[in-house]
């Protein structure tokens, strides 16, 4: 399967640009033959705190990509801010390539360092979906320093979205996070960061065994690879590491009365 990661430089809060931005990449993504086409977090405005503005009830962002998914015969993944009642929620959507809506995912752990959860309600639940016989999940940049919920998901997917807008400073933790999370749950992990500004891309997929597929590009820049969904199954079954995990004692801790031997 050859997919395109859009690591795209998104043009603050301006919906309008970064559409026509989106529209051309997603036609370049077509002409190189891509099945699926991944944009960065908040695809269309930035990672901005000004919900009353970004926020959509309606799903604009969601019809626009409908149409360019209809007419360019691809799978589009992006982010948004969507609006239900009061709350908001950082979200990931996934849209076939005809037109259908086959993953909505709201970001489990809203970014409280960056003052996100006083803006964004947390979601609650992961998200699988297929493409043709194979099984995705999707997460939102800071879920990415959240192990288990990769572990939920990776028992049947194997292929893990991440998208993102995580910034240069913290980038060597993007990097190492990506590629153990790939280790860890034997799968391809496929991350989408923007660039420009505080921001430097280093978009990678990874394979099962951790090997990053693609040279680290910083600039805005459309990333393609090849992934064969065949070898996850396979390493799976050569190196069985599932089959160990003992989940059950995992969150149990024995609290014991430490004495002093200091006094």
């Amino acid at each position: 399967m050859k997919i395109c990661l859009a690591q795209s430089d998104i043009i603050w809060e301006d919906k309008e640009k970064n559409m026509e931005k989106c529209a051309e990449f997603i036609r370049k993504a077509k002409d190189s033959g891509a099945k699926m086409i991944i944009f960065p977090e908040m695809s269309l405005t930035g990672f901005s705190m000004n919900v009353e503005k970004t926020g959509e009830e309606k799903g604009e962002s969601v019809e626009f990509f409908k149409r360019r998914a209809i007419e360019n015969d691809i799978y589009i993944c992006f982010g948004y801010v969507k609006k239900i009642g009061s709350d908001f929620f950082n979200r990931a959507v996934v849209i076939d390539k005809v037109g259908g809506v086959v993953c909505e995912y709201d970001k489990i752990h809203p970014f409280s360092y960056g003052e996100e959860s006083k803006y964004f309600k947390g979601g609650e639940k992961t998200v699988e979906f297929m493409i043709d016989n194979d099984i995705f999940s999707c997460f939102v940049c800071y879920d990415l320093r959240f192990p288990e919920i990769f572990q939920v998901v990776s028992k049947r997917a194997k292929g893990i979205i991440v998208i993102a807008n995580w910034p240069k400073n913290r980038i060597e933790h993007w990097d190492c996070l990506l590629k153990a999370r790939a280790i860890e749950n034997q799968c391809f992990i496929i991350g989408v960061n923007r660039t420009g500004g505080e921001y430097n891309g280093h978009s990678a997929v990874y394979s099962p065994y951790g090997e990053r597929l693609n040279e680290i590009e910083e600039d805005e820049k459309l990333i393609f690879c090849d992934i064969d969904l065949n070898e996850c199954e396979k390493y799976r079954n050569e190196f069985p590491l599932k089959k160990d995990r003992r989940e059950e004692i995992y969150f149990e801790s024995e609290v014991r009365n430490i004495e002093r031997t200091d006094r």
